[in-house]
């Protein structure tokens, strides 16, 4: 057994090593879905990530068994689908209708469909090392879908300047595993498991990058109070005034505030510069009071 053999020494330290990290990868999480479970909401988080890395595991663990020497993989990668299908378990749970369906469709598309049609080709359509090389091309490309999920955050920090859903500890475990995995595979000579974590490495780095560069920068909101440009069509907004004394969640439920919606008018373009509130509409209606 490659991982475990005393006459690899260094391929099993780092082999153990990449599961108590990869381990700590998987448990990164737990403060987004504590968050999402005290709002009940899920706001602005995606279920892909965990989704394909779900698909992930399910395909190492399948190679690992394929292998029959990689109890190393096994194991981090069995633990990696009890803690993925916990995630996606509580996504369902609190999303919205829109969000539930999507995941769904994903999941039976990815963990049921794609995940069978791989089972039945290479048990029934490949044999011997063909089989170990098809399924390890196939988990290499997978992987690097695993770490090009996160992209959409990183789009999303760009956009709103704000790294309050890609948490820079996650960013730098996933890095840290990428390395050790990668030396690993080098180790036991598996290219099929060290080449993924090269992309792996350098989109982490990316990620703790754009988290330093913009851990300080000021966010861009919305009218809504949500992150993201302002619409330049938008002719009107609503800014919910809350009384102070009173907590405020996201959504403003269950809070004990009240909050009065006032409408304000968007500040011209040729006005734009150097003023960061809007100007209230002198000919607006009195504001209503609405209790939450």
């Amino acid at each position: 057994m490659a991982g475990l053999s005393l006459e690899h020494p260094w391929a099993f330290a780092f082999g153990l090593l990449g599961n108590v990290i990869s381990f700590m990868s998987y448990l990164a999480p737990i403060p987004t879905f504590i968050r999402i479970y005290k709002s009940k909401s899920t706001e602005g988080f995606q279920s892909v990530p965990y989704v394909v890395a779900l698909f992930s595991a399910m395909l190492w663990i399948y190679y690992a068994l394929v292998k029959s020497n990689e109890s190393l993989l096994i194991t981090i990668n069995a633990a990696g689908c009890v803690i993925e299908t916990i995630y996606v378990v509580m996504y369902f749970v609190y999303a919205p209708r829109k969000a539930k369906l999507f995941t769904a469709k994903i999941m039976l598309l990815l963990n049921g469909g794609v995940f069978g049609v791989i089972l039945f080709c290479t048990l029934f359509l490949a044999h011997g090392e063909k089989r170990v090389v098809s399924l390890g091309w196939i988990c290499v490309a997978f992987s690097v879908s695993v770490f090009v999920a996160p992209l959409s955050i990183i789009g999303r920090v760009i956009k709103t300047r704000s790294v309050e859903y890609m948490p820079f500890s996650l960013s730098l475990s996933l890095t840290l595993s990428a390395v050790v995995w990668f030396l690993y595979g080098l180790l036991i000579k598996d290219k099929y498991v060290a080449l993924p974590n090269i992309l792996g490495f350098s989109f982490g780095v990316v990620q703790m990058a754009l988290y330093m560069f913009y851990m300080n920068k000021t966010p861009i909101v919305r009218g809504d109070g949500k992150e993201g440009k302002l619409p330049a069509a938008e002719e009107h907004v609503v800014v919910n005034m809350a009384k102070l004394g009173g907590g405020a969640t996201p959504d403003n439920k269950n809070c004990g505030s009240e909050v009065y919606p006032v409408e304000v008018k968007a500040l011209p373009k040729s006005c734009a510069a150097g003023v960061d509130r809007p100007l209230v509409d002198p000919t607006a209606r009195p504001a209503t009071v609405e209790v939450v």
